[in-house]
Order: structure tokens, then sequence, then C-alpha cells
């Protein structure tokens, strides 16, 4: 039996979420905080139950609210998205339920699991022998495909909280998050300053990617975080990452080196960059956006 937690965007379903299913390897009940998404979410192929949970809880995310409102209804493994509303969900709701949480799976087969640690530089491999509550990090699993026609069962059901989360005001924007995206291009100290960061952005357009920045950038530059990729920013998994003026530190590797293809732009040789990259360019951004953009343009 697997219960998966669906990660929702505004009212809708995450697409995040058809990839928790193929990770269930079918017969999943899939629960909707909420309910946003539960047709979405009927329509997967491998779904055979839906839970549409809805309560006043539920207008702005809480995760101490929502889990207690979801615990009850979960049952055998536990899956949610690595995402830090997933990843806060999954905690909470194993503490609920007096069970082991693991963050950050990258395999599962069976009742033997794969996460990364050390930043990344080494895999570890875990064998479950109970229920237990599992995040998944985006873009790892093949998403489920449709044609599905699970049933919908509607539960209200409030949580009694002495705290809860009344409003939550985000900052508009109207890019990719990095998290989500499944290209990004970053840029480093070697994109000179913060205005320079208009030439990635004219690259991520032409792309329809998400642009990211290194913890240098944001540190300095006041760059907002929620663009930093690294082990204090966000850990990423896109189809392709491409690293402008980032010489690699291992804190930045470590949220980016399970992109399937790394391609860097550096103007020094040496730097540890190259070493994870599948391609590598040696000229400063000067010399090399213009050539890509307008090699993209004749695409």
């Amino acid at each position: 039996m697997v219960t998966i937690i669906a990660e929702t965007s505004g009212n809708n379903l995450h697409a995040v979420t058809a990839q928790l299913v193929t990770a269930a390897g079918g017969d999943a009940t899939i629960i909707c905080p909420g309910g946003f998404g539960s047709s979405e979410a009927a329509s997967l192929a491998g779904v055979s139950k839906v839970i549409s949970v809805e309560g006043d809880c539920f207008s702005t995310f809480d995760g101490g609210a929502w889990a207690q409102s979801v615990s009850s209804l979960c049952e055998g493994r536990v899956i949610a998205a690595a995402t830090p509303n997933g990843r806060e969900l999954a905690a909470s709701i194993a503490a609920l339920k007096g069970c082991a949480v693991v963050q950050d799976v990258t395999g599962i087969d069976g009742d033997t699991i794969t996460r990364p640690i050390y930043s990344g530089k080494a895999n570890a491999t875990l064998t479950i022998s109970a229920d237990t509550v599992l995040t998944i990090r985006p873009n790892i699993f093949a998403p489920a495909q449709s044609g599905g026609d699970a049933p919908i069962n509607t539960v209200n059901q409030s949580a009694d909280v002495r705290v809860a989360v009344q409003e939550a005001i985000a900052k508009a924007s109207e890019r990719l998050d990095v998290s989500e995206a499944d290209i990004i291009i970053s840029g480093g100290r070697g994109m000179g300053n913060i205005d320079n960061f208009s030439h990635l952005e004219a690259i991520a357009d032409q792309l329809g990617a998400a642009v990211g920045a290194s913890r240098a950038v944001v540190d300095e530059w006041g760059m907002s975080h929620s663009m930093q990729v690294g082990q204090t920013g966000k850990t990423v998994n896109p189809s392709l990452y491409i690293a402008v003026g980032i010489s690699g530190a291992i804190q930045h590797l470590a949220g980016m080196r399970s992109s399937k293809y790394i391609v860097a732009i550096n103007k020094d040789p040496d730097a540890p960059i190259f070493g994870v990259a599948d391609y590598g360019i040696v000229a400063t951004w000067e010399e090399a956006l213009p050539a890509l953009a307008e090699a993209l343009g004749n695409l």
C-alpha cells in the first residue's frame, strides 16, 4: 500500500505529482490537500483512488495543520515531493505516525531506497522494513501517463491546532523556480556584476529556462535566495544545467551535479566545474553568451 501526498501549484496539481506515481510503482492512493488537483490526479495511470481532503486549514500552506488533517488517511508507505513544502509535510506526518522519514530519495527498488550523501559525492542504500515516509527528488522519475479513471472520495477534515497560518504573501515572479525547471542557466562571480544577469535572462527566455545563481552572488550582490543553487540553496536535477562564470565550489556542485547534462562556461581552464561538466567552454561570458544567443536564434 502506497499513499502519495499530492504537490499542488496554486489550485492545480503540480507536475511532480505524476512523477511520484511512477516512483510508487502503481496502485497508489493520492491524497489531495484542499481538494486541489483531484480530477487531474484521478486521470493519472497507476492511481487506484483519490482522496480529496477539504477544510478551512488548506487555504494557505501550514505544514503542522495539513499533517494533522491528512496523517490519519495515510496508509502504508507515504510518498511526497522533496520540495520545501513536501519536506516539511513529510516530516510532520512521520512525527504524528511515529515512523521514520527519509528525505531526498533518488531511487526505489522494492524495499531498497537510494539517497545522496556527502553533498552528493556518494549514495546511501537503505532497506525499509516498516512503513516509512519518503520524499522524492523532482525530475528523477518519468511522469505517469494520463488515461486513468480513479474514483474520488471527498473528506471534510480540518485541523485542531493552537497556532495556524492565516495568510502567506509570496513575492511575485514571472520566472520558473529553479527547483522545478527542466533547463537552468546559472551565473556566478564571473558574470562581473548583477546587471550582467540580464544576459542570462535573455538566454533563459530563448530556452524556456530558469535563472539560477551561486551562493557568492546571492550573498554579495543581493540576488534572491530563491535563485541559489547549492548545498545551502536548492538542489536541482534538470535535464540541462548551464553554469556561466561559476568556478564550482563543492557547495555548488552538491546542488547540481546530478543534472543530466552540464555545460560549463568559464575563462579558467582549471576551474573545478569542468570536472563535472559534460561540455566545457573556456571563454568569458562576453565571448560565449552572444554566440549562444545567436545560435539559439538560428534554431
